[in-house]
């Protein structure tokens, strides 16, 4: 996957998030310069070979230091070419030592505005900095309110773009633990925002990551580590090989005020499968990406091949790996793996989740068990599909005697 060819951009611009630069050299810095070096080889291919923009919707330090700041701005420094406007936002890592010291390294190093309103090859470009940690108070609210306004009256049906940090609560997945409702009553009055928010670290390639109701939100991943809004998994929110996380959007305009959507994977160097597509939105009876999803008859199933295997057999336990199961069009969010004994009793249930959030899913998975007492014993493992749809017949291990 890749741009789409019969789209005919005049606008493209890269949104990044929660970067999370320390005080000394690591591979976050490394992974900003190739985001922004990334943009432009894929631009510069491109029959528009722009890149109009870059975006940073917040948490680009780990803690606001001057060194994290002044590291930042060297990184812009060396990578951005003449005709890329960047825009940054400041959020809750960045007033870790305090929002008044902060707001002014920001000022004086970036020689920014924490909030501002652009338009950019005729679109509007809004982007707000949180307050208080993740929150807007009066203030924010009525700035925002004003900006929007003059973005709507200049035209109502074009796309309006929109940045802030926390995600809007009850939209994209990961916004349920890291959102914010205090801007939800004005952005709602403009359905052809497309909003941006970082906050959570969940991967942008989780078809939830895109959510339409009242308008058009985007989750914008993470350049350090993923962090997932799910509480039943054996690991806790973050997965095993959380810190291999390096996704970046890319979008792209057009002269119909059409958008499309493209996540990139920089760890692989690679466009996840899929775009996400905007042709109206100003218009929700057009969207897509809407909780209907949530009503999908698409389930996992295990091809007959599939086989779960236990090994590493112990006097309490033993490890169980299993064969991926697959989907149509989309990935496997996780697995539930039954441990039942002879008496076809559950003693115990695991959840894992797929990994679907690198782009180099393993082909098998690997989940180990112990304070298992003497006797015979089973693994059910069901896959199950980001709308809670569970396959219909599970994979089944032979039986272990401890």
């Amino acid at each position: 996957m890749a741009f789409d060819k019969n789209f005919k951009p005049v606008l493209r611009f890269t949104v990044v998030s929660d970067i999370h630069y320390k005080d000394t050299d690591s591979v976050e810095r490394e992974r900003m310069k190739k985001a922004v070096e990334t943009s432009y080889a894929l631009s510069e291919k491109e029959e528009y070979s722009k890149l109009d923009a870059l975006y940073v919707v917040g948490d680009f330090a780990t803690s606001g230091t001057e060194e994290q700041m002044l590291a930042f701005k060297n990184t812009l420094d060396e990578t951005l070419k003449d005709g890329t406007k960047v825009t940054l936002s400041l959020a809750s890592h960045e007033f870790f030592a305090g929002e008044e010291i902060a707001l002014e390294r920001f000022k004086r190093i970036f020689s920014q505005s924490p909030d501002s309103h652009e338009v950019i090859n005729g679109y509007h470009f809004i982007s707000v900095t949180c307050t208080n940690g993740c929150h807007f108070d009066d203030a924010k609210r009525a700035w925002v309110a004003a900006e929007l306004k003059k973005a709507a009256a200049d035209d109502p049906v074009k796309p309006i773009f929109f940045f802030q940090h926390p995600h809007i609560m009850g939209t994209v997945y990961g916004s349920a633990n890291w959102g914010e409702d205090e801007l939800t009553d004005i952005l709602m009055n403009y359905p052809q925002i497309i909003d941006f928010s970082g906050h959570s670290h969940a991967p942008i390639n989780d078809p939830r990551s895109i959510h339409q109701r009242h308008f058009t939100c985007l989750g914008t991943g993470t350049l350090s580590y993923f962090e997932l809004d799910e509480f039943d998994k054996a690991y806790g929110t973050c997965p095993p090989g959380k810190e291999k996380a390096a996704q970046m959007l890319i979008v792209e305009a057009d002269a119909e005020n059409r958008v499309r959507i493209y996540p990139y994977d920089l760890i692989t160097s690679n466009f996840f499968p899929f775009t996400w597509v905007i042709d109206e939105a100003w218009n929700p009876d057009s969207y897509i990406y809407t909780d209907k999803r949530y009503k999908s008859d698409l389930t996992p199933w295990f091809d007959e091949s599939a086989k779960a295997e236990i090994s590493d057999v112990k006097a309490d336990g033993f490890t169980v790996t299993f064969d991926q199961a697959k989907i149509s069009d989309e990935y496997v969010n996780d697995y539930n793996i039954y441990i039942i004994n002879k008496d076809g009793v559950i003693v115990r249930n695991s959840t894992v989740w797929s990994e679907f959030y690198f782009y180099e899913m393993p082909e098998k998975l690997c989940v180990s068990f112990d304070g298992l007492d003497s006797g015979e014993y089973t693994a059910k493992i069901y896959a199950n599909s980001f709308w809670k749809n569970r396959c219909d017949k599970p994979l089944i291990s032979e039986t272990v005697v401890l």
